[in-house]
């Protein structure tokens, strides 16, 4: 899953770790997200838009393959 986070993490002059942190999560977690490996729980994207004062849409893109599944719907 394409997203900003580590974007919006550097700018906010964060280690992944103190970010780790303040979600509550581990820097491994942080690592596969930045990679685009892990895919994020409902609550930790929710935790990470507050950090970034930034929408989920804004931080996290959706798969084209979604984008069109919505779109038949």
């Amino acid at each position: 899953m394409d997203n900003r986070v580590r974007e919006f993490r550097i700018n906010l002059g964060l280690t992944q770790e103190q970010l780790a942190e303040k979600v509550g999560v581990s820097s491994r977690t942080i690592i596969s997200l930045e990679k685009g490996i892990y895919k994020p729980s409902i609550m930790l994207a929710y935790k990470l838009s507050l950090i970034f004062n930034e929408t989920i849409e804004c931080i996290f893109k959706l798969d084209e393959n979604l984008k069109k599944e919505e779109k038949k719907r």
